[in-house]
């Protein structure tokens, strides 16, 4: 299990578990974290044998988090995913289409029994579920208030938009709903701003970092690659740039200034100043900290 310096949910970068000069080299590719798939990129035929694939991969040195994509619960391949790579080397599981607080309960139960079983701290292996039917949308406030183990969502888009017969497009208006709704649930049950879906074109760069920067807009705090050249606008788009640190800073210090002379809200520059910009820029500058650590 990596545990780096300080923990940052910027860039998810897939990679299927069945290609192993891709897992070999995913990990390098400058991504907060690895998922690494036993869902969708690997044949049925090939699950089984592919866990001991991710599992080896994982015991291996690496600079970043190490996650795996489990198969859904209700498949006959979920079980034995967990079993296979549950253990000290494991930092999450990515949980694909949670549609209840039951299947939340179950992944978590399963967990706890599995970290007992590997000397672990309950607890220790995170679980991202990833919002991505209709059900699952209309269950997301349900499954955030849960109290599992879950500190963050994620939300996919492609079977989301498959599921309701959406057309996926490069502007992405049809997932203006169901963002914002998974990013409402997330602070309804207190959790983590979500992790976005991914982008499918690879080659539509510019359409990439548009993608990126409405969910940085709408209160995601990262986003799901499927290629690693799109680990570095993700980073980018989901890092406060040094313009946004510097103001941060400068309202920060001038407010505290004016608060210490009586006073709770000011104008800088025109723009007005109170607890709930200060609280603002005082996250911009704890992130871009975390960042720093991490890097």
């Amino acid at each position: 299990m990596t545990t780096p310096k300080s923990a940052v949910y910027r860039s998810f970068l897939f990679a299927p578990g069945n290609h192993p000069r891709k897992v070999e080299k995913v990990f390098d590719a400058g991504a907060d974290a690895v998922i690494l798939d036993l869902e969708d990129a690997v044949a049925n035929a090939e699950k089984p044998a592919t866990r001991a694939t991710v599992a080896d991969a994982l015991a291996r040195p690496r600079p970043c988090l190490g996650y795996v994509r489990v198969n859904a619960l209700e498949t006959p391949f979920a079980f034995e995913d967990f079993m296979a790579v549950v253990g000290a080397n494991l930092d999450g599981i990515v949980l694909p289409k949670a549609e209840s607080a039951a299947d939340l309960l179950a992944a978590d139960w399963l967990l706890a029994n599995l970290e007992r079983r590997h000397g672990l701290d309950e607890g220790a292996v995170d679980l991202i579920p990833i919002i991505e039917t209709a059900k699952g949308l209309a269950a997301a406030r349900e499954m955030a208030t849960a109290g599992t183990r879950v500190r963050r969502f994620a939300f996919g888009a492609g079977d989301y938009t498959r599921d309701l017969g959406l057309t996926w497009t490069f502007g992405e208006a049809e997932l203006l709903p169901a963002r914002s709704e998974v990013v409402l649930a997330s602070r309804l049950g207190g959790i983590e701003p979500p992790i976005d879906t991914v982008f499918i074109h690879i080659r539509e760069a510019e359409h990439f970092r548009a993608s990126a920067d409405c969910a940085l807009g709408l209160g995601f705090q990262g986003k799901m690659c499927i290629h690693p050249n799109q680990v570095a606008d993700t980073n980018a788009a989901f890092s406060p740039d040094r313009s946004e640190v510097e103001w941060s800073k400068r309202i920060v210090d001038e407010f505290e200034k004016a608060e210490a002379a009586g006073s709770a809200s000011i104008q800088i520059d025109g723009y007005f100043v109170d607890y709930p910009i200060v609280e603002k820029a005082v996250a911009t500058l704890a992130k871009a900290r975390a960042i720093e650590a991490k890097d």
